[in-house]
C-alpha cells in the first residue's frame, strides 16, 4: 500500500525519478520529487514503492538530499548486475513471472533493501533483451525471444551505423570532398533509398531510413537528394524527373530485345510469299516529315484514274512484327506511346523496329498496311481498298522542302494531294470542324547548356496535307470497321461547351479561349462522331511505331481484311481502353511537366527581363496572360487600377524562377 513517506520511482521522458509521497488517493499520488518539484501522478506509472517509510519533518533541502543519494546509489549498482546470469538462472524455473524482489536477491545474494530492488528494475529498462516489467513483475523471456530480440538490437546498431556512416559521406559528397574508401560501400546503399525518397516521397520503401539520413547530415532542402544524386553521377543535372515518377521504362527486356533482333535479321523477302499482300512496289511512294525524323510511319502516294485521284496511305505494318502474345507487344502495352523530349526519346519498341524494319527508310523494301482511297476532283471519298501491301520510298522529304515545291507549282503530285487537302479541309470545316492552329514550340538544347526557344507555324501546306490525309485514312480506317458492325478502338468528341471560332481562323486569341472549351475526348468500343475534326467516325492507325492504339487497331484491320477469325473481341478491346487511358494519362503528364521544365529553364536565364503577354481573362482579382514568344499561361494578381482588356497585349517582368522547384514569379 502506498502512504505518505514512501519513496517510490517512475520514469519520467526516459529518466528515472526518485520521490516521496506527501499524499495518497486510491488512482493518484502527489509527490515531491529530486528536484524539489511537486507533482500529481497516477499510480500506474509507479515502477518501485520502498517498504520503508521516511520522515517528513525535514526541511525541502534534506528531503531532496535523500533522494538524490537513493538516486545515486541505485544507479552505481547498476554496474553490479549481469543480467544475462540471472536470466539464464531462470530458465530452470517453472514460471516465467517473478517477483522484483527474488530476482533481485539472486543477482545481489540474500536479502535486498530497496535500492538494490530498484537498481534491478532499472537495469531490466534499460537492457530490455532478457526481461520485461509489466504492472509490477517481471516477465523473463523465451530463448526464442531473446534470440529475436538480440537479432533486432544487432540490425538496430547496423541501422545507427548505416546513419551516422552515411551521414558523414554525404556531407562529403556534397562538399566535393574525397570519399573515404571505408564510407563508398554505406554510400551506395544510402544513394538508391535517397533516389527513391526524393520521387516517392513517403511512399519510399524507406523513407524512414532516408528522412533520418538528411536529417543527420543536417540537409533540409527539399532537393538536397537531387543535387546528391547529380554529384554522384546516378543523375544528370537535367534528370527527367517526372518520367521516373510515372515509372515509365526507359529500356527493354532481354526477351523484347532479343526478338527485335531476330526480326531485323529476318529481312523483308518472305513478305512476298504472302498471297494476302499486294505488291505495290511498282508505286513511288514518299515521306513528308520534320528534318529530324528517325522513325518514318507513313508514306504516300497519288495516281490518275479516269479523272479521280487515288490516294494512297501506305502506313508501316507493325502489326506484321508484333503480336499480342510477344515480348514486345507486352513492352508496347507499358508504354503506350513514344516519348520526345528536347534531350532525347522514349521509344515504345525498341530502336530494331522503330529506326529500323518497321521504318519506311527509303529504297528499302517494307511491310505496310496500304489505304488505297479513290477521291473525286471535289475530294469526294468514292471506294476505298484496304489492303496488307508491299512499298519501298521513292522519295523523302521535309516539310519544307515540300512547301518549297508546292510554292514553286513544278511537282504534280504534290500540287495534286495539296489541292485534294484543301477540300478535304473544307468538307471538314463545313461539318463543324475546329482547327485551331497554334504554332509549334520548338525546344533545342545547345552544347553550352542554354535553351533555345522558337515558334514555328503548324498550319503551313505541307503539315497540313500530311495531317489531312492521315485525318482521311484515319476516318475511313474507323468506317471500314464500324460497318462490320465488330468492336474497335475508337476516337470520339462531343460539340464544344461554347463556340467561339467558326471556320479556318488563325486568331492566337480566339483560338486560344476556344481550346479552353473543348469538351474532352473519349476513347470507345463503338464508332461515334468526333466534333472537333468535324467527322463522322474515327480511331487512328497512321503511327502504329510510337502509338499502342494504332497497333491494336491495325490488329483488328488484318483480322478483317484476311477473314481471319477476330482478333479482339469486346471485352479485349474495353480492357485496352482502360490500358491506353492510363498509359497516356502518365505519358501526357510527363510531356506537360518535361515541357513547362525546359520553360523554366530558358526563363531562368532571363529574369529581370520583360516579355510579351497577351491577355486572356481578368477579373478584378486576377488576370490571366500568354506568354506569346513560348506560348506559356501564367497569371498575375489584377494591377491597381484599370483591369486590362482580353486580346490586348502587355509586358510583364520575370522576377523569379526555380524549374527544379517548378516555381515562376512575374510582375507588371
Amino acid at each position: 500500500m502506498t502512504t505518505p513517506g514512501k519513496l517510490i520511482e517512475y520514469l519520467d521522458n526516459g529518466k528515472f525519478i526518485c520521490a516521496f509521497v506527501t499524499e495518497a488517493q486510491d488512482k493518484r499520488l502527489r509527490l515531491i520529487t529530486q528536484s524539489g518539484r511537486e507533482v500529481n501522478l497516477p499510480l500506474s506509472r509507479v515502477l518501485h514503492i520502498s517498504k520503508r517509510s521516511y520522515s517528513m519533518t525535514g526541511n525541502r533541502e534534506e528531503i531532496q538530499r535523500q533522494l538524490l543519494e537513493a538516486a545515486d546509489s541505485r544507479k552505481g549498482l547498476i554496474e553490479m548486475i549481469n543480467l544475462e546470469e540471472i536470466w539464464e538462472l531462470t530458465t530452470d524455473e517453472d514460471t516465467s513471472v517473478f517477483e522484483p524482489v527474488f530476482l533481485a536477491e539472486l543477482a545481489f545474494g540474500g536479502d535486498t533493501d530497496d535500492n538494490q530492488v530498484a537498481a534491478f528494475i532499472r537495469c531490466i529498462f534499460s537492457d530490455r533483451l532478457y526481461f520485461k516489467f509489466r504492472e509490477g513483475e517481471i516477465n523473463a523471456h523465451s530463448r526464442e525471444q531473446v534470440e529475436q530480440l538480440r537479432l533486432q538490437q544487432e540490425k538496430e546498431q547496423s541501422k545507427q551505423a548505416l546513419l551516422t556512416n552515411g551521414a558523414m559521406a554525404l556531407t562529403s559528397l556534397l562538399q566535393n570532398e574525397v570519399i573515404d574508401p571505408t564510407l563508398q560501400p554505406v554510400l551506395d546503399q544510402c544513394l538508391p533509398a535517397l533516389q527513391s525518397f526524393y520521387l516517392f516521397a513517403g511512399d519510399a520503401p524507406q523513407a524512414i531510413m532516408a528522412r533520418e539520413l538528411l536529417k543527420m547530415a543536417g540537409l533540409h532542402d527539399p532537393h538536397a537528394p537531387f543535387h546528391l544524386l547529380v554529384k554522384a553521377g546516378i543523375w544528370e543535372s537535367n534528370e527527367n524527373i517526372p518520367l521516373l515518377r510515372q515509372e515509365i521504362p526507359s529500356t527493354f527486356s532481354l526477351a523484347a530485345r532479343q526478338q527485335a533482333e531476330m526480326l531485323l535479321r529476318q529481312g523483308t523477302m518472305e513478305l512476298f510469299s504472302d498471297k494476302a499482300r499486294i505488291d505495290l512496289t511498282a508505286l513511288a511512294p514518299m515521306t513528308i516529315d520534320g528534318a529530324t525524323t528517325l522513325d518514318y510511319d507513313d508514306a504516300l502516294t497519288i495516281e490518275e484514274e479516269d479523272g479521280n485521284f487515288v490516294v494512297g496511305v501506305h502506313i508501316s505494318d507493325v502489326a506484321h512484327y508484333v503480336k499480342p502474345e510477344d515480348p514486345l507487344f507486352q513492352e508496347a502495352m507499358q508504354r503506350g506511346t513514344s516519348l520526345y523530349f528536347p534531350e532525347g526519346q522514349i521509344p515504345m519498341l525498341p530502336r530494331h523496329l522503330s529506326q529500323g524494319i518497321c521504318s519506311l527508310i527509303q529504297g528499302e523494301i517494307r511491310a505496310t498496311l496500304s489505304l488505297m482511297i479513290l477521291l473525286s476532283p471535289e475530294a469526294e471519298v468514292l471506294r476505298v481498298r484496304i489492303k496488307p501491301s508491299i512499298i519501298k520510298v521513292a522519295r523523302r522529304l521535309t516539310y519544307e522542302e515540300v512547301d518549297r515545291l508546292i510554292a514553286a507549282d513544278q511537282d504534280w503530285e504534290l500540287q495534286t494531294l495539296n489541292m485534294l487537302r484543301t477540300k478535304l479541309r473544307d468538307k471538314r470545316i463545313e461539318a463543324g470542324a475546329l482547327l485551331l492552329p497554334f504554332p509549334d514550340v520548338n525546344i533545342s538544347l545547345q552544347t553550352n547548356g542554354n535553351v533555345q526557344i522558337a515558334l514555328a507555324d503548324s498550319d503551313t501546306p505541307a503539315r497540313t496535307l500530311v495531317s489531312e490525309m492521315m485525318i482521311l485514312a484515319n476516318t475511313e480506317a474507323a468506317r471500314f470497321v464500324a460497318d462490320r458492325m465488330v468492336p474497335g478502338l475508337f476516337r470520339a468528341q462531343g460539340p464544344p461547351r461554347k463556340r467561339l471560332v467558326h471556320g479556318l481562323d488563325n486568331d492566337l486569341f480566339q483560338n486560344s479561349l476556344q481550346r479552353k472549351q473543348l469538351s474532352r475526348g473519349e476513347l470507345l468500343t463503338e464508332a461515334k462522331a468526333h466534333s472537333g475534326l468535324g467527322v463522322a467516325q474515327y480511331t487512328t492507325i497512321t503511327s502504329p511505331i510510337r502509338r499502342l492504339l494504332d497497333l491494336l487497331m491495325q490488329h483488328q484491320l488484318h483480322s478483317l481484311i484476311r477473314r481471319e477469325e477476330l482478333r479482339f473481341n469486346e471485352k479485349a478491346c474495353k480492357d485496352f481502353t482502360a490500358v491506353i487511358s492510363r498509359t497516356l494519362a502518365a505519358a501526357n503528364a510527363v510531356k506537360q511537366q518535361r515541357h513547362r521544365y525546359w520553360l523554366l529553364k530558358y526563363l531562368e536565364a532571363r529574369i529581370g527581363t520583360s516579355m510579351n503577354a497577351m491577355v486572356l481573362d481578368a477579373n478584378p482579382k486576377r488576370v490571366f496572360l500568354l506568354l506569346t514568344d513560348i506560348l506559356m499561361d501564367i497569371d498575375l494578381p489584377a494591377p491597381t487600377g484599370q483591369i486590362p482588356t482580353p486580346g490586348v497585349m502587355v509586358q510583364v517582368k520575370i522576377v523569379k524562377v526555380d524549374a527544379l522547384d517548378n516555381n515562376v514569379r512575374f510582375d507588371w
